[in-house]
């Protein structure tokens, strides 16, 4: 049984061998949860294209049937191996930890079980469970530090094999936080402006970012959950104006759904009202955008942002495949959001 700090994590992940089998990932930042729980399916040893050992599920699919997480723990895959089973959009819901706590003590060493969370109270039952259980380990994600975005700065510097002044590292700092893949998204974007450059100096940033700060795909993703057709218009054409990565917009779009979708579980799983489970799960939420957003909770079910999400994805993808189509794939991809929030 354990659990370890936010901090820890960079060490922990490091380990030749994690003596753990089942690893519940938690957090108000849903970016760094996501973000985590991809680092430790990678340490499982699972092919995660072998849809025979890779089994994905979400917590309401387990509350609907709390056998069939025994039943994916207690299976053997087609070609033997170790499997992994990944649980998505954990809440504090009495029979996921029922179910859970029936496997644990009957998990294998040829199955790991990685389970990604909201914010979870000390008190909360499903945290209980882990930390007690001999083979758990539990690992909380909170907003990245004023270090960890340095950390997260010098990373992408790395790989892009690129150096910063200090005072283009200070604005960027700026820019940052909240939710980890939105920061990294940001920082990648800056990367991407400045490609065949040794140096990024603070006329980037303020070129890559600054301004696109006030011309934010927030803007347009308010735009698409008002339902407003005409200001995603008018935003949508800014942006591209502003020679901002096609797929990037996309990208935001799709981390603004997965984090309602992520509440709006709370609403459904645990009967909470949307303004309790903004209260809880929305501090990171600018307090201009909070209304949009409640108004969203309230609208919109799991069952259909979890078809948008797929095909926002599906656009990304398309995007991708298809360049000098990239900006009508996202227009059309957008629109469809929009004319469904209204």
């Amino acid at each position: 049984m354990g659990q370890i700090k936010a901090h820890e994590f960079d060490g922990f992940i490091k380990r030749a061998d994690l003596p753990y089998r089942v690893f519940l990932i938690y957090g108000p930042d849903t970016g760094l949860v996501s973000e985590r729980a991809a680092e430790l399916s990678k340490k499982t040893g699972v092919d995660l294209s072998d849809d025979f050992n890779l089994v994905r599920l979400d917590s309401s699919e387990i509350s609907a049937d709390p056998g069939r997480l025994a039943d994916e723990v207690g299976s053997i895959g087609l070609f033997g191996g170790s499997r992994l089973i990944w649980v998505k959009n954990a809440a504090n819901d009495k029979k996921l930890v029922s179910a859970l706590s029936g496997v644990l003590e009957e998990i294998g060493d040829s199955v790991s079980l990685i389970i990604e969370a909201g914010d979870l109270k000390k008190s909360s039952s499903l945290r209980k469970t882990i930390e007690k259980a001999v083979p758990a380990v539990a690992i909380p994600c909170y907003a990245d530090d004023g270090r960890a975005l340095q950390n997260l700065i010098d990373q992408e510097l790395t790989n892009a094999n690129m150096r910063m002044d200090i005072d283009a590292r200070q604005l960027l700092l700026t820019f940052l936080g909240g939710d980890r893949l939105a920061s990294r998204g940001e920082i990648q974007k800056l990367m991407l402006y400045c490609h065949g450059q040794e140096q990024i100096h603070i006329e980037d940033v303020i070129a890559a970012i600054g301004d696109a700060s006030s011309i934010s795909v927030d803007e347009t993703v308010d735009a698409i959950l008002s339902g407003n057709i005409n200001d995603l218009d008018s935003s949508f054409n800014r942006i591209i104006a502003s020679k901002t990565p096609v797929f990037l917009i996309l990208r935001s779009c799709l981390i603004q759904l997965q984090q309602l979708d992520l509440m709006r579980s709370e609403v459904e799983t645990n009967n909470k009202r949307a303004s309790q489970v903004m209260a809880e799960m929305g501090r990171f939420i600018h307090f201009k955008r909070k209304p949009v957003f409640e108004k969203a909770l309230n609208k919109w079910n799991c069952q259909k942002l979890r078809l948008e999400m797929d095909k926002i994805s599906n656009a990304i993808l398309e995007t991708r495949r298809n360049a000098t189509l990239e900006t009508s794939i996202a227009r059309q991809a957008l629109m469809r959001v929009c004319l469904l929030s209204r």
